[in-house]
């Protein structure tokens, strides 16, 4: 599997932006299926330290659709994150807003695209428009910690 990453600055905006790029062993249809049913994102979404069974996630997966995903640390501290979803096209591209409920001014944007790649999937996950470049840097982390375990999720 080949996984690739880049950090840049937005030019449009000047904000701090990330790219992932993942190869997973499933078809784009699976991947699809992993991000917009509740049920399978709640079996692999979240970082190593959540308290196992605490993750809940609402999806409204349709543009202008509402989404939150909420759960909690191990040392008890909760988490909650949503947005709407601007663009959804099934197996191949969804576009998303995001923003920790804790700093909603602090929106920023997810950008998946699904390409067939043999028996598996092409994955370039793009998050951009950042608040500034630890909050780029600290997503980086979590979002490759995320896309590990959906890779497993998925196989």
């Amino acid at each position: 599997m080949v996984n690739a990453q880049s950090r840049a600055v937005d030019a449009s905006t000047e904000r701090p932006s990330l790219t992932l790029t993942r190869r997973l062993r499933a078809r784009p249809e699976k991947v699809y299926a992993a991000w917009t049913r509740a049920a399978q994102l709640a079996q692999w979404f979240g970082p190593p330290n959540m308290k196992p069974a605490t993750l809940n996630a609402e999806l409204d997966v349709r543009a202008g659709g509402r989404y939150r995903i909420s759960f909690t640390g191990d040392d008890g501290e909760y988490f909650e994150a949503g947005g709407v979803y601007r663009e959804v096209v099934p197996n191949e591209r969804l576009v998303f807003t995001w923003a920790w409920h804790s700093t909603p001014e602090r929106e920023s944007l997810v950008t998946i695209t699904l390409k067939p790649d043999g028996a598996g999937t092409l994955m370039i996950f793009h998050h951009a428009q950042f608040f500034d470049e630890v909050a780029r840097d600290n997503h980086q982390r979590g979002w490759s910690s995320f896309l590990d375990k959906l890779d497993a999720f998925v196989a």
